[in-house]
């Protein structure tokens, strides 16, 4: 069994006992005995060198540039892009223009340029993304 020693709170990585109280007191009142355990770390390095790094990957799914049609094109402006940043520039197109309502801020009043993308006057604000699905078209 391990023997047990007195914890002493006075230690050299410990500060001074204030000066109300003798020493006396408080390195004799506050003594109890601990388990000695030892603690052992191991570190590890690992070399990492340029080759070992990955290409970086090529977008996939909703980030992957995919055609888009002419009436999409009319807002993006670009024939090809990601269903993410299309939804971005719709989102900054209705922002411009502030064809939201100013009553419903989760209704969107559509122009002419919407009006042929989403096929309706009004746009409920979840409904975008569904409505824009239709526009983008399969690669071959």
């Amino acid at each position: 069994m391990a023997a047990l020693s007195p914890l002493c709170l006075s230690s050299p990585f410990s500060p001074p006992p204030p000066a109300s109280l003798p020493p006396a007191t408080i390195s004799t009142s506050i003594r109890f005995p601990i388990r000695r355990c030892q603690l052992s770390l191991l570190s590890v390095r690992a070399a990492v060198s340029a080759k070992d790094t990955p290409a970086p990957r090529q977008p996939r799914g909703i980030m992957k540039p995919t055609p888009i049609t002419p009436e999409l094109q009319v807002i993006v402006g670009v024939p090809e892009i990601s269903r993410t940043q299309a939804l971005k520039h719709v989102w900054a197109y209705i922002k411009e223009h502030e064809l939201q309502d100013p009553n419903n801020k989760k209704i969107i009043l559509c122009d002419e340029k919407l009006k042929k993308i989403f096929g309706k006057d009004q746009v409920g604000l979840l409904e975008v993304t569904k409505l824009l699905n239709p526009h983008f078209k399969k690669k071959e």
